[in-house]
């Protein structure tokens, strides 16, 4: 039985050196293959160029290269653009760019389907199939950035983990990603340009405050009432409000970096004085900002985007106590692209 290749990019660079020495060659080729692998974005072991084809040869007998392809694209009247990308195993997950005058955005994928069982979210009607690999997330970016260069003439600017799937519940690969999106043989972003969303798991936030990292974080909250917000993500029940306060608390002391909650007001669940006056006191504990966002209807169930005058007090009174506020409009509507609600339509 033939045993099944591992991905080359699971390898460390020092792993790929020590490879290439164990075969009889310079451990230098392994830099050459690592530069292929992660600067240069190849899809196969014959796009390497200046690698002897017997090297290519072993190569291909040893490994292979689990790179994603963008099966399908479209691109809205408003220039966003939504990639259907198709993994190795044929599962398909979704990425969005997300261009404004001045920037580009990609929003990428962490899981197949999601952990979680958010409500509002298309995507939690998925179950969650896998953990994308680290190479997998860092594919959806390379993608985002040559098209972001192609249809806007400059390169991609901004990330946010805010597609399919809950991020901090594949931590490590997730992070592997971030640092080689960052790495100078990557693709040589600021982490200050990356933004993590999660739903809010105290335990993995305060991990990523002990681990030091630089980039932004994202808390997906909705509701700052327990019972509310349990009724929009039921999983909430088991990470409380108190809980997921002082794992923020402990962030904020950590990384002096400030969070931003993302924030749908939905008519008749927390479009009420009681929502607005609790976000506004658990603002107060940590130094925020709110984006307030447009709700993508997914049926025509119980959530439906709130009326403009409910989006005004809430505006008004964070405005009150010095708390930035954005409306963020929901982009892309004619192709279904809405950032933080991907469904994986070719999976369902």
């Amino acid at each position: 039985m033939q045993m099944e290749k591992k991905d080359i990019r699971a390898l460390s660079k020092d792993q790929l050196r020590d490879f290439f020495v164990e075969n009889g060659d310079k451990a230098f080729r392994g830099n050459q293959v690592y530069e292929w692998l992660w600067s240069k974005g190849a899809h196969s072991f014959e796009d390497m160029t200046n690698v002897a084809k017997t090297t290519r040869s072993m190569l291909e007998n040893n490994f292979v290269i689990n790179h994603i392809k963008v099966d399908t694209m479209q691109k809205s009247s408003d220039g966003t653009v939504k990639n259907a990308v198709r993994l190795h195993d044929g599962l398909v997950v979704e990425s969005v760019l997300i261009p404004t005058d001045t920037r580009t955005t990609a929003c990428v994928s962490s899981q197949v389907g999601c952990s979680l069982d958010c409500n509002f979210c298309a995507t939690a009607r998925l179950k969650r199939m896998r953990n994308l690999e680290p190479g997998e997330i860092y594919d959806q970016v390379l993608a985002i950035d040559k098209e972001s260069r192609l249809y806007y003439n400059h390169p991609l600017s901004n990330i946010v983990f805010m597609g399919m799937g809950e991020p901090l519940m594949n931590y490590n690969n997730v992070i592997k990603a971030i640092d080689m999106i960052t790495s100078e043989e990557g693709l040589g972003m600021s982490p200050k340009r990356i933004m993590v969303s999660t739903s809010g798991i105290p335990k993995m936030i305060k991990k990523m405050a002990d681990d030091d990292v630089k980039f932004k974080l994202a808390v997906s909250l909705h509701s700052a009432i327990d019972e509310t917000r349990a009724r929009i993500m039921p999983f909430s029940k088991n990470f409380p409000l108190k809980d997921l306060r002082e794992a923020l608390e402990y962030w904020y002391r950590k990384t002096k970096s400030k969070i931003s909650y993302e924030y749908v007001v939905w008519k008749g669940i927390n479009d009420d004085k009681a929502s607005v006056d609790a976000l506004v006191k658990f603002c107060k504990y940590v130094p925020c900002k709110v984006n307030l966002i447009e709700y993508n209807p997914i049926d025509d169930g119980e959530f439906q985007q709130a009326s403009e005058e409910a989006i005004m007090a809430y505006i008004k009174a964070l405005e009150n106590i010095g708390v930035v506020v954005k409306v963020r409009r929901s982009r892309g509507k004619d192709i279904d692209a809405a950032c933080g609600q991907l469904a994986n339509k070719e999976a369902e």
